[in-house]
């Protein structure tokens, strides 16, 4: 097995987290640093992060539903001391961390896990698992215009978006369906077109609906939620 597919198994962060700490010289693979990911390794040998030994896979394998309340950062530590989406599960044990992120501004759910694998196969952009997000936006209702720019693709500075769901649910609120995930990409299209967003929360990240869980809140995900995350996109 690649060194980086057996850290993101063991838990020990995503693959591409994983992929870069082996690249900075964390890892070490029967005492030798290690810095390519690819590199062939098998459960007999030592291999250790920061000189702590690193077991072949976690005991069990859990995913937590979160909802994240604005200033809540989207990170398993901040260097700024500010609090953390990992601090609202309760897993004493278990080493979590998020599974793609929210702006420290946008509220709703969000997935912590121990599972590397399944972690890389959520956010990695080939799998194009969908995202939900509901914006409250500035300047009233959305003209047909605007939504079918926001369907089509956005010109943005890194390039054009690809196409969204998107319809108005209210005035002045709409709901978007993404299939990629770049920085801050729901406020910068909405803000292309005119009407900048007040308010951001994500709703559903593939099958799993954030539903009635208050905010600040967590749950563990259930095994039939498991199969319908591992076998996404379904939406």
């Amino acid at each position: 097995m690649r060194l980086g597919k057996h850290l993101a198994r063991a838990g020990v962060a995503s693959r591409r987290a994983a992929e870069a700490l082996i690249a900075d010289g964390r890892v070490t693979v029967d005492g030798e640093v290690v810095r390519d990911p690819a590199r062939d390794v098998d459960a007999s040998q030592d291999i250790r992060l920061d000189g702590t030994a690193v077991a072949a896979e976690p005991a069990q394998v859990v995913v937590y539903a979160v909802h994240k309340p604005a200033g809540v950062v989207s990170t398993a530590r901040d260097t700024h001391g500010r609090p953390t989406v990992t601090q609202l599960v309760d897993a004493p044990g278990l080493r979590l961390y998020p599974v793609g992120r929210l702006d420290a501004d946008t509220t709703g759910l969000i997935l912590l896990t121990n599972d590397g694998d399944l972690a890389n196969r959520l956010t990695h952009p080939s799998y194009e698992v969908p995202r939900t997000y509901v914006a409250e936006v500035r300047g009233g209702p959305v003209p047909g215009r605007a939504l079918r720019v926001l369907r089509e693709g956005v010109e943005l500075e890194d390039g054009r978006t690809a196409p969204a769901r998107v319809r108005q649910l209210r005035p002045g609120v709409v709901e978007l369906v993404l299939r990629e995930g770049r920085k801050r990409q729901v406020r910068r299209m909405c803000e292309a077109v005119g009407h900048p967003v007040l308010r951001l929360a994500r709703v559903a990240f593939g099958p799993l609906e954030l539903g009635d869980l208050p905010e600040g809140a967590a749950r563990r995900l259930g095994e039939d939620e498991l199969r319908a995350l591992r076998a996404a996109p379904r939406r």
